[in-house]
């Protein structure tokens, strides 16, 4: 038996101090389904431009951010609806890893591609 249970992803910290990005770009829409480490969202700090994985496999609900927008760090970036089997209290292994692009070391998953650039001036 599987139930559907909405996750949401909050702006992890990317480092180096940075408490806010902004979006440049979705990678993925409401009503898309996407499976966990595809391109999800690029974002540009003070430092460089990077691309963020989906942490978990499901449908996209909502985005809390618009293009051009500045999330603070921790604040709601999406939510996806994720099935599962019931009673499957915490999301699995994404929800677990807590730091995105990290691998828990008992699952084989894509490697992610980080495109990193300079901030337009």
């Amino acid at each position: 038996m599987t139930d559907t249970t909405e996750r949401t992803f909050a702006l992890p910290d990317l480092g180096e101090g940075l408490v806010e990005a902004t979006v440049l770009e979705w990678l993925a829409a409401p009503g898309d389904r996407i499976g966990r480490n595809a391109p999800l969202v690029e974002l540009e700090t003070t430092k460089s431009a990077v691309e963020i994985p989906s942490p978990y496999a499901g449908t996209v609900v909502r985005l809390h951010a618009e293009e051009g927008e500045v999330v603070q760090v921790g604040s709601a970036l999406v939510t996806f609806a994720v099935e599962g089997p019931a009673g499957e209290a915490d999301g699995g292994a994404a929800g677990r890893a807590g730091i995105v692009g990290r691998v828990p070391q008992d699952e084989e998953a894509p490697r992610r591609r980080v495109r990193l650039r300079p901030p337009e001036e």
